[in-house]
Parts: structure tokens; sequence; C-alpha cells
């Protein structure tokens, strides 16, 4: 019998690894943190572990984080809002070291015409690669 995750526990898992990435925390420092060794941080992010709600709470407060903050974006216990498929592409960007200095560097450009300069630039870049 495999257990699969349930999709609010990769959603969790989601938000625990982006909230870890944009602290710069590395899996380690959160593993000591909190207790536990840095390969039930690489399981609850994963999903391969569900977070209890005690832990859910340590992390939270490790990663100076409202609770809350694990469940932005739900839409109740049905699982993912209507925009699921961005919600998953944005997740999966903010979840990398790269893809946090790029949001950060990005949101810092006050000009609307740089930004959409950029925008175009990677639109670019990425047709060229594929």
């Amino acid at each position: 019998m495999s257990r699969t995750p349930d999709q609010i526990d990769m959603h969790v898992a989601a938000r625990l690894r982006l909230r870890r990435t944009m602290l710069g925390v590395s899996q380690e420092a959160l593993a000591a943190r909190i207790g536990v060794t840095f390969q039930q941080i690489q399981k609850y992010e994963k999903g391969q572990n569900r977070v209890g709600a005690s832990r859910l709470y340590q992390l939270a407060a490790a990663l100076q984080s409202p609770v809350e903050f694990f469940f932005e974006g739900l839409n109740g216990a049905a699982g993912l809002d209507a925009d699921d498929e961005a919600s998953k592409v944005a997740l999966a960007m903010l979840s990398t070291p790269e893809g946090v200095q790029l949001h950060l560097a990005f949101s810092r450009i006050s000009s609307a015409n740089t930004r959409r300069r950029i925008v175009d630039l990677l639109a670019a870049l990425s047709s060229e690669a594929a």
C-alpha cells in the first residue's frame, strides 16, 4: 500500500521550503533550531513526512513566521486555489535560492518599463534554450 501525500501536506511542504530559502536558512540550521536531523527537514519539505501541529508551530517560530503562512494559497480543505498551476509554478521558482534572489531583485525595480524589459529578456532567453 503506497501512501501518497495529500495536496494540503504538499502545499505546507512547499511553503516550508519557500520560507526557509527566503530567509537563507540551511536545512541543517533549521534542523538544529527545532531539534531534529536535517534528513527530517528534507522529508518535511518533500512531503514524505507530514508535519504535525506542534512541529509546525516550532517550525513557524524558528522561521519567524506565523503558522498561517504555511496555509496561504489554500482554498479551505478542498485544496489549492483556482490558480492551482500558477501557484505551483510560483512556489517551485521561489523554492530555489536563485528564484528568491530574482524575486527580491525584481521587486526593488521601481520602473515598470525596466521590469517589462527584463520580462521580455527572460522570455527571449527561455525560448532560445528550448
